[in-house]
C-alpha cells in the first residue's frame, strides 16, 4: 500500500469555501481531488471485497478486520477534508468575522468522535 503524506494532500481551497447559504463549496486543486477519489476507490474495493467475504462465509474474525481496515481508510479520508477545511475556509470565515463557523466546526468534529 502506498503512503502518502496527509501534510501533502490535504485540502486547500485553492480561492475559499463559498459560505452562501446553501452555495458553499469547497474549491480543492485537482491533486488533492485525486488523491481524495483514489483513496476512495480503494475504499470502494475493499466495501466490494467484505461483500465478497461474506458471501462466501469468511471465518467472522477476518471480516471484522476487513472493516475495520476500511473504517480507519474513510477516517484518513476525514481528516485529510477537515484539515484543509480548517485552513482554509475556517481560518477565511474567521477573519471575516464569521465566528459561527466554531460552532459548525465543533458540529463536525463531535459527528467524527461518534464513529
Amino acid at each position: 500500500m502506498e503512503i502518502i503524506n496527509p501534510e501533502e494532500t490535504a485540502p486547500v481551497c485553492e480561492d475559499h469555501c463559498n459560505t452562501e447559504n446553501s452555495a458553499r463549496k469547497s474549491h480543492h486543486s485537482e491533486k488533492t481531488k485525486s488523491n481524495l477519489i483514489t483513496r476512495l476507490n480503494r475504499i470502494e474495493g475493499q466495501i466490494r471485497g467484505i461483500k465478497g467475504l461474506i458471501d462466501k462465509d469468511t471465518y467472522c474474525d477476518d471480516v471484522i478486520t476487513q472493516i475495520s481496515a476500511t473504517q480507519a481508510a474513510l477516517n484518513s479520508v476525514a481528516k485529510i477534508l477537515l484539515e484543509g477545511h480548517m485552513k482554509s475556509c475556517v481560518v477565511e470565515r474567521i477573519q471575516e468575522g464569521d465566528h459561527e463557523v466554531v460552532d459548525e466546526l465543533l458540529v463536525t468534529i463531535q459527528r467524527l468522535m461518534k464513529k
